[in-house]
């Protein structure tokens, strides 16, 4: 049996890490398209860059997708890819929108017209329920975008609704709520939290400005949620599924556990700032995973605390070493 080929957008980010791992784990050629940069930017994937096939490519070039999906001929496609910090989609708007919402649509142009037989996933996401029409939120939740980002994913998601209505293509939405890892970026909330009380703790950090801390997040582990992709993609027929814990919990409940977690109290180490505040605020996100766990056999196997407890491990580390260094 030939191995089947992936082709995941967006290898480079905290999924497109672990969804490649996952797939070399289970025998996958596995292919990414990354971006030129005078740097370089595959930190997360360095480990097993020497298994993976790169291409150098854009989502904002419809030619070199369309050439990339001719020469791989993947059986699997992941699009993972986007701008996907919320606050930062309010200061770049047109270029979320392109990235996000036109990138999905070359993606499928490509897909349709090069190898329509593939299994395509694409990664939607819990903030374009934004101001909730019900709780807990599933698949039929009407969406409720909050920022030009969970606009442009509510975009992705009926085109990709769309393409499979009207093209057949076996085309499958994961509408995943926030999930986090050691690997998560460090201007997102979680991580930005777990960096800073570790850097505290080493006296390489004097204080943490947050914006609000009371809107409640369903947080999972994001090496839990790229399995669910996969699973996904390895139904007979496609559709839509929630990826969620069900469970909610505040931004405060996270801040004060990780200080906790490190030995300090986060009242004498954190203020808040207008500045990272959202134009328009999304207060609660809470997630019905039962769809996925009944069709997919999927569940989470991560709690909150014990989320907490590995990505502040690695962050000590991370803050031992750059206490060494000075």
């Amino acid at each position: 049996m030939p191995m089947k080929k992936a082709f995941i957008t967006g290898i480079t980010g905290q999924d497109g890490s672990y969804l490649a791992e996952l797939l070399l784990e289970k025998g996958y050629e596995v292919h990414g398209i990354i971006r030129r940069s005078s740097s370089f930017n595959t930190a997360r994937i360095n480990h097993i860059f020497d298994y993976l096939q790169l291409h150098y490519g854009d989502m904002s070039d419809v030619a070199c997708l369309f050439s990339v999906i001719h020469s791989v001929r993947p059986d699997e496609i992941y699009n993972l890819a986007a701008q996907s910090h919320v606050k930062v989609s309010f200061d770049q708007p047109v270029y979320t929108g392109d990235a996000v919402g036109l990138g999905t649509t070359r993606l499928l142009e490509a897909v349709r017209s090069v190898v329509p037989e593939a299994k395509y996933y694409q990664a939607g996401s819990s903030e374009m329920f934004g101001l909730v029409q019900e709780t807990p939120q599933r698949e039929t939740t009407p969406f409720y975008p909050r920022s030009p980002y969970a606009a442009a994913k509510c975009y992705a998601h009926w085109l990709t609704v769309n393409y499979r209505e009207s093209y057949g293509l076996h085309a499958t939405n994961g509408i995943l709520f926030n999930h986090e890892s050691p690997r998560r970026g460090e201007t997102f909330v979680t991580r930005k939290i777990t960096r800073a009380a570790t850097r505290i703790k080493y006296g390489l950090q004097d204080m943490l400005t947050l914006g609000n801390i009371e809107s409640k997040r369903d947080w999972g582990y994001a090496k839990d949620y790229v399995e669910a992709m996969w699973m996904m993609l390895q139904q007979e027929k496609p559709d839509d599924y929630v990826i969620a814990t069900g469970e909610t919990h505040t931004v405060r409940e996270w801040l004060t556990l990780v200080f906790e977690l490190v030995g300090l109290k986060q009242e004498e180490w954190t203020k808040f700032d207008q500045r990272y505040m959202r134009p328009a605020e999304v207060d609660l996100l809470l997630g019905d995973p039962s769809k996925a766990a009944k069709k997919l056999g999927w569940k989470p196997s991560t709690t909150f605390r014990a989320l907490a407890e590995l990505m502040v491990e690695a962050d000590l580390k991370l803050a031992h070493a750059e206490s060494k260094a000075k």
